[in-house]
């Protein structure tokens, strides 16, 4: 059923395979104009006219004497400002005369098998040209010598299409002033607007919120996409729950400032626009050069949250994230941060993996402190060699050592950053980010390097490379701590300072690109201060990242969910941290905190060589736990069943493909006095089935857990705050 086709009478497109369809076809003024999108439909030509233009007052026309053609009131497929739309465009062009008008008109079109790659930029890919059709449709302006290139990718196994658009000069010197990746015109407004909202510590938190008259977005000029806003937005009816019910989710594979802009006309038409902010942004587009904007995805699901949610899940698992690592679960590990922060010795690291391997671990990584002079947050970030007085024999001995024990040694870096007080900055002052005759911010006591410039890039790759290539490294942590100010390049000319946040991405995917490909082996996780660049830009160079630094239990339940709506269970990095949490003082049990990492990678950030025999036996049971769920949580069907956002309690589950096994976390934060009984209904199981709990033997039919629900143990009543249960189930 995977179809893309002309309607030459029609002057119109559908794209299908079989469960979605978009349609658009070639206006009257020889722009694209947005038809449908949704449900798989069968094409007919009424499709086209079911839409009734009618003369609205005072509203521009594009053609004399014809009242009843305005873009005022026409859906677009990318529209500028002006000719008479006076909605926010998705792209403005400055032009010689220093006017920003533009006119892109069809061309011409090519429908192909696959799906191109993206100059520099991550974006999601085929492994046969079979999996996937590809519509381009060039647009020009004649004028200015523009074009245009439109790409729409339909894929055969999920339910997503893919666009891009790629701007070529072929006339005087352009400035881009707004290039976003995405348009998408409704014909209503009856939707409720979902975004992932946060700060540090607390991430991706669930809003919903009706639409209104206006502009309503979320976005970022920080430099990265931000725990603040994530470059997602949902739309969905009022009624839209996680089971049931229309959604559509726009998502944008970027690492930098994103804008996702949501606006509602005056005729209650609504207009979504996704890609890189307009926001202090502009770029230069010399003859015969040419821009390629970010990747946006755009889902539709009538099986409600979950629905959406997993078609990101699948596509994000196996067609973004790439490597050997992609269809391989995270080993569990140990961390040494907040065991020791940056008080440790080779020594204590050994003593660390020796207790990880006998617990069951399998990896420990180092984190912060092993290089320069590092002994606190202050100096040596940029200095990547060995801190001999902490680590004498070297990295290479201490990986061994790590490695004779059974274990993979992980390496935590920060390249993207540099101290005042280190050799790199000493060196190279002008290689930091910051606009000459200003004051500058500092962030955790650092600052930027300016990966817009090649030199800088190429430096760290080099140095990087260097202690990559010198010890047995099977783990990196990529963190980067500090978001953009006092945004400028001594490197690039002052006409194109305005491009220095979008080449610094460029120079990030450039240098994550060069050293995924040199160490294909290495597993790669992304970190920014826990989860200030959790995106699919990030996801298609490491297949996990740091969910949060926020890793109380009660707290990652709200972190854990709202990241799920987008991004799957494989990219979440989870561990078992102390108790009092570092980061807010809740004190949790041990079982709480393990059944909450459980659903993502798993491990310990506790110094786990002061722990007693009686607690070495519980983790022992957890870590036997997580190892033997750990395919199913990390490729599995994930549901969520019970929000942290509107009750007491989360409960979610994680199914296999072959719906035989599934695993099922319930938690409730606080207690009351005489509480009612709790159960929880089921969803994703196969109501043919009959399934047996494998902690209390109890054989259920899959249509009474869905219909009637499971009711939790009694002993949830009594036990106080902060509860939690882990249950298997089996086919029977």
């Amino acid at each position: 059923m995977l179809n893309i086709k002309y309607y030459d009478n029609d002057r119109s497109f559908h794209l299908t395979n079989g469960k979605i369809s978009y349609v658009m076809n070639i206006l009257r003024n020889e722009q694209l104009g947005h038809v449908y999108f949704g449900k798989s439909i069968q094409y007919m030509s009424s499709i086209i006219d079911c839409r009734t233009n009618l003369i609205v007052p005072l509203s521009p026309c594009v053609f004399d004497g014809d009242e009843l053609f305005s873009l005022e009131n026409t859906p677009r497929e990318y529209p500028s400002y002006g000719k008479s739309d006076y909605r926010q465009p998705v792209y403005q062009v400055k032009n010689s005369d220093g006017n920003t008008i533009s006119n892109l008109v069809y061309k011409s079109h090519k429908i192909t098998d696959g799906k191109p790659k993206l100059a520099g930029l991550p974006a999601t890919y085929v492994e046969s040209d079979d999996e996937a059709k590809t519509l381009v449709v060039t647009v020009v302006d004649a004028y200015l010598k523009l074009e245009v290139e439109l790409f729409y990718t339909i894929f055969r196994d999920f339910d997503a299409i893919a666009r891009s658009v790629r701007f070529i000069n072929h006339g005087d010197d352009l400035r881009l002033l707004c290039a976003q990746s995405m348009c998408m015109d409704f014909h209503d407004c009856d939707y409720e607007m979902m975004q992932l909202d946060g700060a540090w510590g607390r991430e991706r938190h669930i809003n919903r919120r009706k639409l209104s008259a206006g502009i309503q977005s979320v976005e970022s000029s920080r430099g990265s996409s931000s725990a603040m806003h994530n470059p997602f937005v949902g739309m969905l009816k009022q009624t839209t729950t996680e089971d049931h019910g229309d959604i559509y989710g726009f998502n944008l594979i970027y690492s930098g400032n994103f804008r996702g802009s949501i606006e509602v006309n005056v005729f209650d038409q609504t207009r979504v626009n996704l890609g890189i902010n307009p926001f202090d942004f502009e770029w230069l587009l010399e003859k015969e050069e040419s821009f390629q904007t970010p990747e946006a995805i755009v889902v539709y699901s009538d099986k409600g949250i979950n629905g959406m949610s997993q078609v990101f899940h699948k596509l994000y698992r196996s067609r973004l994230a790439r490597g050997e690592w992609r269809d391989k679960p995270s080993p569990t590990y140990a961390n040494n941060w907040e065991a020791t922060y940056f008080d440790f010795t080779e020594q204590k690291i050994i003593d660390l993996a020796k207790q990880s391997k006998e617990l069951g671990l399998e990896m420990l990584v180092l984190d912060d402190g092993w290089f320069g002079k590092r002994d606190n947050d202050k100096c040596s970030l940029g200095d990547w060699y060995t801190y001999d007085e902490k680590l004498p024999n070297g990295l290479d001995d201490l990986g061994r050592k790590i490695n004779e024990l059974g274990l993979i040694f992980g390496l935590w870096f920060e390249p993207e950053m540099v101290n005042m007080d280190s050799d790199l900055y000493r060196a190279h002052p002008d290689w930091i980010i910051r606009v000459e005759g200003q004051s500058i911010c500092h962030g955790r006591n650092q600052h930027i390097l300016d990966y817009s410039n090649p030199k800088v890039v190429d430096y760290i790759y080099e140095m990087i490379e260097k202690v990559l290539s010198s010890a047995p490294i099977g783990y990196v942590k990529w963190d980067m701590n500090r978001n953009m100010t006092e945004i400028g390049s001594a490197y690039l000319a002052k006409s194109r300072q305005k491009e220095v946040p979008h080449r610094y991405i460029l120079g990030l995917y450039g240098l994550l690109e060069r050293l995924t490909n040199k160490f294909p082996y290495i597993l790669f996780e992304s970190c920014a201060s826990g989860g200030n660049r959790f995106d699919g830009g990030m996801l298609y160079y490491m297949p996990q990242t740091w969910t949060s630094d926020n890793t109380d239990a009660v707290e990652r339940l709200s972190i854990q969910y709202g990241t799920s709506v987008v991004y799957p269970l494989r990219s979440m990095a989870s561990y078992v941290s102390p108790s009092p949490n570092h980061q807010q003082g809740r004190s949790t049990s041990l079982k709480m905190r393990s059944d909450v990492a459980m659903f993502g990678t798993y491990g310990y950030g506790i110094d786990i060589t002061k722990i007693d025999e009686n607690v070495k036996k519980e983790m022992q049971s957890y870590i036997g736990t997580a190892k033997s769920n750990r395919d199913l949580i990390a490729y599995g069907d994930f549901y969520r069943l019970m929000s942290p956002f509107d009750s007491n309690f989360t409960a979610w589950l994680c199914i296999d493909g072959k719906k035989e096994k599934f695993v099922l976390g319930y938690y409730k934060v606080m207690s009351k006095a005489n509480p009612e009984l709790r159960k929880v209904k089921l969803v994703g199981l196969d109501e043919s089935k009959n399934y047996m709990c494998v902690e209390t033997g109890i054989k259920y039919s899959a249509s009474q857990l869905i219909n009637v629900g499971m009711f939790m143990p009694e002993e949830e009543m009594l036990d106080g705050d902060f509860i939690s249960y882990l249950f298997n189930f089996k086919e029977v």
